[in-house]
């Protein structure tokens, strides 16, 4: 679990990195809102802790442009109680709001109760087909396997759009992008790629004659 801790005041960001650090977390830190936008294109952060009032960037603008980048949860911590303060950060998406002085014993514990929510939102299954997809990682019957980024991205939307027809047009765009050169064999490739990974779930693709892809599933009632 990697933890962006943002604040300009030293001594809190190494409290908060002491006791994360007991709990095995990897943490990275950030004295302000432009650090800590950097610091979130260049590494895989889970989750940030942040203060609000900050120079050269408060947390209310980092949130808000990091969010644009990945949608990670955030923790905002301040010295400010207001209810008008947490409004504005929950219309920002934030998950958890801290005032100071607080209990760095209960920010940990606030940040377990984040992860295991949002590990269990970012949890796609069907059948023996595992995605974590907080993780970025595809189990098959529990056995971890290695799918290239458009694999992983073609099988998990294939699943989240399963039973509806896809055009090869369709995933082009959203997969690839719309402004991708390639061709319809670019998809059929990925898709025999992605049919041998899936094993003895292989035949779950189904092709679409004349049209493209889908996920036939019909779930047990």
């Amino acid at each position: 679990m990697n933890i962006l801790v943002v604040d300009d005041e030293k001594l809190i960001r190494d409290v908060i990195k002491e006791y994360l650090t007991l709990e095995k977390m990897q943490v990275y830190e950030a004295e302000d809102g432009n650090e800590a936008i950097n610091i979130v294109n260049k590494y895989p952060i889970d989750l940030v802790i942040m203060d609000i009032m900050m120079p050269k960037m408060d947390g209310y603008t980092a949130c808000k442009e990091i969010k644009k980048i990945k949608n990670i949860p955030f923790i905002m911590i301040s010295a400010r109680s207001e209810e008008y303060d947490k409004l504005i950060g929950f219309d920002l998406g934030i998950d958890d709001y801290v005032t100071k002085p607080f209990s760095p014993k209960e920010l940990v514990a606030r940040v377990k109760a984040i992860t295991r929510r949002n590990a269990k939102e970012n949890l796609i299954e069907l059948e023996g087909i595992k995605i974590d997809d907080l993780a970025h990682e595809v189990y098959i019957d529990g056995k971890l396997i290695t799918l290239t980024p458009k694999e992983y991205d073609l099988l998990k939307y294939l699943i989240e759009n399963k039973n509806i027809a896809l055009s090869r047009e369709n995933l082009l765009s959203n997969i690839w992008g719309y402004d991708f050169y390639g061709d319809d064999r670019t998809v059929d490739t990925h898709i025999k790629t992605l049919r041998a990974h899936l094993g003895k779930y292989r035949d779950l693709i189904k092709t679409v004659r004349g049209m493209g892809y889908k996920i036939e599933y019909k779930e047990e009632v």
